[in-house]
């Protein structure tokens, strides 16, 4: 059995759909294992163009048997939005090709609802959540307060659990931030309506795993956000609430025990974060705007406009370590075309000394960037294929970021669509 985990390196948004999609030719079957709706990966191919939020990015290869893992912050609703979404638009969403974990647990509407009363509550200090409950949902989960999907199966024990919860979930509407309690009838209602629909998908994945392994099948692991929004090894506090990292992959998809055999981290050509939380690279002004547009750097999930700078190898050396990654895909290098001088935050200086480790989350507001550049290659390079026909200063650029992060650079991506790769 050979598996491989597709993580991202940096703040997330480095490109993982369209890698998943690309290579979930060569596996059976697909998994996410950690987070909720509260990212998205944008994925371009034949069918269409899309922005995938909860759905694993292999939904579009025939054949291939898409798995939501218990690590997932499992929102019904929106799940469902989605894949009438991608329904419409000519793709086949089945029982056969999406299979939900019944141990994975329900994001329920309070957990958005308490999202945006913390945000609100917080004010100038927010985290810059997507408020999609992502934050109350995985506190809950680590309480052992919140519903298994499975147990949408047992509607008397259903209704008892819901009960239980609802009472002590009011006592925090209420009581913390003085909102409307939710009452018996409201939450059987929306467990019922999005529980329906999705009941023919949920199933033990656990087993189904276990007898794909035993079978030979081949299995890809697909991460959300990246190795600096990990709960326990990121940007702390302002990381996302669950482990984005390719270690967490086993426990996440239901597969403890199981090997992964390669980690492909993902890392954009140059920087780019949504969210709050110190970002050493960053741009501001004219530069920033005209690299975010030249990339299309806005949210997937938000629509905000993401911040952006020059690649940052003390992060990404940092970000490959922590992600265990055996190969690297260098996405969107095209978007680096207009540049004359390509810019590389090579090291940090953190009080007045330069440094080449990530700094602990305490420095980090303290750290400078310590800029070099290298010449551009000034040409349109997104019809080329293979990796002699890059300019020179191209294959340069390449080079100096795969021996400065320590890891070997094996896809580069030259455009967003699927074919718009180049195979080292």
């Amino acid at each position: 059995m050979s598996n491989c985990a597709i993580v991202g390196i940096n703040w997330g948004d480095e490109g993982k759909g369209r890698m998943v999609d690309l290579l979930t030719e060569d596996y059976d079957i697909v998994v996410r294992y950690q987070g909720g709706g509260n990212a998205g990966h944008t994925v371009i191919n034949d069918k269409g163009k899309f922005a995938l939020h909860l759905l694993p990015s292999g939904v579009f290869r025939e054949g291939a048997v898409n798995i939501l893992g218990n690590g997932v912050a499992l929102d019904l609703e929106n799940l469902w939005t989605e894949i009438e979404d991608v329904r419409s638009k000519g793709v086949s969403i089945t029982p056969d090709n999406l299979k939900i974990s019944d141990r994975a647990s329900l994001l329920l509407p309070w957990h958005r609802d308490l999202d945006g009363l913390e945000e609100a509550r917080l004010a100038d200090k927010k985290f810059g959540s997507t408020k999609q409950g992502i934050a109350p949902f995985y506190s809950d989960k680590y309480q052992k307060k919140t519903i298994l999907a499975g147990e949408l199966f047992y509607p008397e024990h259903l209704k008892e659990h819901a009960a239980d919860l609802l009472e002590w979930k009011n006592l925090t509407l209420t009581g913390v931030y003085g909102a409307q309690p939710y009452t018996i009838e409201q939450l059987m209602a929306w467990l019922e309506d999005y529980g329906s629909r999705l009941k023919p998908f949920i199933c033990d994945t656990g087993l189904f795993l276990e007898k794909a392994e035993k079978e030979g099948k081949k299995v890809l692991f697909e991460a959300q956000l990246g190795a600096l929004r990990d709960l326990d090894f990121g940007i702390h506090p302002m990381t996302t609430s669950s482990n984005t990292l390719a270690a967490y992959a086993p426990v996440g998809s239901g597969m403890p025990g199981v090997k992964i055999d390669k980690v492909v981290g993902v890392v954009k050509a140059y920087s780019s974060c949504v969210g709050e939380g110190p970002f050493t690279c960053e741009w501001f002004g004219s530069e920033a705007e005209r690299l975010r547009e030249a990339g299309g750097e806005y949210g997937a999930k938000t629509g905000r406009p993401r911040r952006v700078g020059p690649i940052d190898i003390v992060a990404t050396r940092y970000g490959v370590r922590m992600q265990g990654a055996t190969d690297i895909a260098l996405t969107k290098l095209d978007v680096l075309n207009y540049m004359d001088e390509i810019p590389i935050c090579a090291r940090y200086s953190v009080n007045g000394e330069e440094t080449d480790e990530f700094p602990f989350p305490a420095l980090l507001p303290e750290a400078k960037p310590v800029f070099t550049s290298m010449p551009g290659w000034k040409c349109d390079i997104s019809g080329i294929r293979t990796y002699e026909e890059l300019p020179e200063e191209a294959r340069n650029y390449i080079e100096y970021v795969e021996k400065a992060i320590g890891c070997r650079i094996s896809y580069v991506s030259v455009g967003a669509k699927r074919d718009a790769i180049i195979f080292r």
